[in-house]
């Protein structure tokens, strides 16, 4: 048995926790999900029965993580070889804008995508205020250094990248200088690439049934 099972589906999130189990080296075995007939066990594991699901089986028994910022950070963190998780002096940035992009960023993007206004007079009751101010605030950042801990690529890029990535390609985001060579220079990673490779060959087989 692998030492993970990743439920996921290739056109989700799923894509981020496929990248983060290439990038920590682990050995995984995926349970692609079809919406309209969910495993059981995928319901068992996560009662929001949702994807990306990951079961660790380690040897004092299954351990279940759920949400991508959540099971990127426990893979840098149970996987101390890849070099991942931060170190000491890396540990605020890395907190702060892995979990920046897990609520502010994501929140602004899809409540922009859903077409919500937050209500004058609101924006303090809002995590992310203003989608513009969230925008400004990741761009400051990455406007000033490679990485989100600075010179050296961490667990939060794989995160923080995707949400950029995505962004990019889905038109979500704006196409800051910032943001297009941050994504360059994460397309170049090769824990990207093998863990996009399988995804965009699952989608493209898909497809094929579907006659889409």
């Amino acid at each position: 048995m692998a030492d993970y099972t990743f439920f996921t589906v290739p056109m989700s999130r799923g894509q981020i926790a496929r990248w983060a189990l290439h990038e920590a080296g682990a050995e995984y075995e995926h349970v692609l999900v079809d919406w309209a007939d969910r495993p059981v066990e995928l319901a068992a594991a996560n009662p929001m029965n949702k994807v990306p699901t990951l079961i660790h089986h380690a040897p004092e028994g299954d351990r279940v993580i759920t949400e991508c910022a959540g099971i990127c950070a426990y893979l840098a963190d149970i996987h101390v070889e890849a070099d991942l998780f931060p170190r000491e002096e890396e540990k605020a940035d890395y907190y702060r804008w892995m979990f920046f992009a897990a609520g502010p960023l994501e929140q602004a993007v899809i409540s922009r995508a859903m077409g919500w206004n937050v209500p004058e007079g609101k924006t303090g009751m809002a995590g992310f205020g203003t989608y513009e101010l969230t925008i400004e605030v990741m761009d400051g950042l990455l406007s000033s250094r490679d990485w989100v801990c600075g010179p050296r690529f961490t667990m939060a890029d794989v995160y923080v990248g995707s949400q950029i990535d995505w962004g990019l390609n889905f038109g979500s985001i704006p196409p800051l200088p910032s943001f297009a060579a941050y994504a360059e220079r994460i397309r170049t990673r090769a824990g990207y690439q093998s863990a996009k490779a399988i995804d965009r060959e699952l989608i493209k087989a898909a497809k094929g049934r579907t006659g889409g």
